[in-house]
């Protein structure tokens, strides 16, 4: 399942249920926690008081015994020696369970557990905030979330301390769904091919501040990807289906040779347009040149005569 979707859903439903009642609750059940840990603490100092004991009786005894019976001076001294070694395993252990006690409740003051409900949303929603950092907030408010996926998502969250709730979520789009051109997007692509080839289109687009499925600017590649996945066709097809014809099929059309056609295209004798991104033309077969138009010239005047005549030469034949 795409968790983008479920990922915002969780997100808000945490924000929502940073309230200053939930807080309370969380600040009475701390405190509770804080009264077992002292209850467990007493308890542990107990034991050690009761290891000290042990050991401190296997000690007299062993010094008390007369040093001429070495069988039970060895079984006592072996007793001394275990009565030590418990004793130490119990300060360790009492140590090491009082300095945990201690890191959990450092620094938890009233009014700034309570200042999280202003903060939280905050830190929460800024972008700068890391993922793992936003991971870490839900690991102490939420216990577990389960998902079922049929028609649509259900996701039971179920928080620490026991309280749960059901979100319902429509299925998240696929990684290629994703990426989808949005459908005003196409609109709007569809449009702009009536007037235009693909590059002008991609121009125009990115003049609108629109972006392709995958999130980037278009280019005339993209266009023509969006008119191959969606059926679109493009100016030059749309410009055909209307009838319009190419510099070749309007010469034939008329019996002239495509050189003439280009001059009356040239002179603004013919309708034409540029139809693709290749430079082709498309004429407009319904605007017909006038009978046999000839593209005019401007007629050069004549040069004079400047040659001087020549005499003839003398007794030579004219």
């Amino acid at each position: 399942i795409p968790g983008a979707s479920i990922d915002a859903a969780i997100g808000a439903l945490v924000v929502d249920a940073m309230t200053p009642q939930v807080l309370e609750v969380a600040l009475a059940v701390w405190q509770e926690i804080q009264d077992r840990h002292e209850e467990a603490d007493r308890l542990r100092r107990q034991q050690v008081e009761r290891a000290q004991y042990d050991a401190d009786l296997a000690r007299r005894r062993y010094m008390l015994l007369d040093p001429a019976n070495r069988l039970v001076a060895d079984s006592l001294e072996a007793d001394w020696n275990d009565k030590l070694r418990a004793l130490a395993a119990a300060r360790e252990h009492y140590e090491e369970q009082k300095a945990s006690d201690e890191t959990k409740a450092r620094g938890v003051d009233r009014q700034r557990v309570l200042s999280l409900v202003e903060d939280f949303p905050a830190i929460w929603n800024d972008p700068r905030t890391p993922q793992r950092e936003r991971k870490r907030m839900v690991a102490l408010l939420i216990e577990d979330v389960t998902l079922i996926k049929r028609n649509e998502i259900t996701a039971h969250v179920r928080f620490r301390g026991g309280a749960t709730t059901t979100l319902t979520l429509p299925l998240p789009l696929n990684a290629w769904q994703g990426h989808t051109t949005p459908r005003h997007v196409v609109a709007q692509v569809d449009e702009l091919l009536e007037r235009h080839p693909d590059a002008e289109v991609a121009r125009l687009l990115n003049q609108r501040g629109l972006q392709t499925g995958a999130g980037v600017p278009f280019t005339c590649d993209a266009v023509k990807w969006v008119r191959f996945s969606h059926g679109l066709k493009s100016l030059k097809e749309r410009l055909q289906d209307q009838g319009w014809l190419t510099t070749t099929e309007y010469a034939a059309k008329l019996g002239v040779h495509c050189a003439t056609v280009k001059a009356w295209l040239k002179a603004g004798l013919v309708r034409g347009r540029v139809a693709n991104d290749a430079g082709h033309w498309l004429l407009d077969p319904h605007r017909e040149p006038p009978p046999h138009p000839r593209p005019t010239r401007a007629r050069q005047p004549k040069l004079a005569d400047t040659r001087q005549p020549v005499a003839p030469a003398v007794g030579g034949a004219v």
